[in-house]
């Protein structure tokens, strides 16, 4: 080494790939090799999603067994089964942080859990159908739910609340994502359209079939 030179190492981890089964099990591969690094064994039923938490430390399940869960990745121990939904689990997602857990359920409802006690902390109920999905906005203040009742509602994550329907689509409502701003919101349907709405007045602006859009 020559007087004067630093040397730097950098090492990069892996590309891990997480995936969901209907053989009630979750699995974590590398992305070079293929191969499996950690199975995660412990639904009674198919698993509908799977996600890593931001530090990828841990693993959040949902399932049609009614049950969402919490694993450490390193070990595929279950830490947490978070049960309170009456009927299949259809996705879960963790905050930024890892603190809090929102799921999605066919019983019509989603659910705000606490990941470190496993608790229920809020039942956001309204609507009359599948809720298919359910995302935080970035600002972690307010979620998004879609559902098969052909609405999305956007909701006070502290109170529980409603805060706007979104009514307009004629069929199942897939999906729906705020913008970064949380002022607007896209929702996609079974309708093969997808609308893009104001989140203050519930208004559609606009909606987009394949690639032409409607006023």
């Amino acid at each position: 080494m020559t007087d004067g030179c630093t040397l730097t190492l950098i090492q990069q981890e892996p590309v891990k790939v997480l995936t969901a089964s209907s053989d009630g099990r979750a699995r974590i591969w590398c992305a070079a090799t293929g191969k499996c690094l950690q199975t995660f064994n412990g639904h009674a039923d198919a698993v509908r999603s799977a996600a890593f938490s931001a530090d990828q430390s841990l693993i959040l399940t949902a399932s049609d067994d009614n049950t969402a869960k919490i694993w450490n990745a390193a070990t595929g121990e279950c830490t947490h089964t978070l049960a309170g939904h009456a009927n299949s689990v259809a996705m879960a997602c963790f905050t930024t942080d890892a603190s809090s857990v929102l799921t999605a359920s066919a019983d019509t409802t989603a659910k705000i859990w606490n990941a470190l006690t496993g608790e229920c902390a809020q039942t956001l109920s309204g609507h009359d159908a599948f809720v298919t999905s359910a995302s935080f906005s970035e600002d972690e203040s307010s979620i998004l739910t879609a559902s098969a009742d052909e609405t999305a509602k956007i909701w006070n994550v502290t109170t529980g609340e409603c805060t706007q329907t979104l009514v307009g689509h004629g069929s199942y409502v897939r999906s729906a994502v705020f913008s970064r701003s949380k002022s607007s919101v896209l929702t996609t349907a079974r309708e093969k359209c997808a609308v893009l709405w104001d989140a203050t007045t519930g208004r559609h602006r606009h909606r987009f079939y394949h690639s032409r859009a409607v006023t």
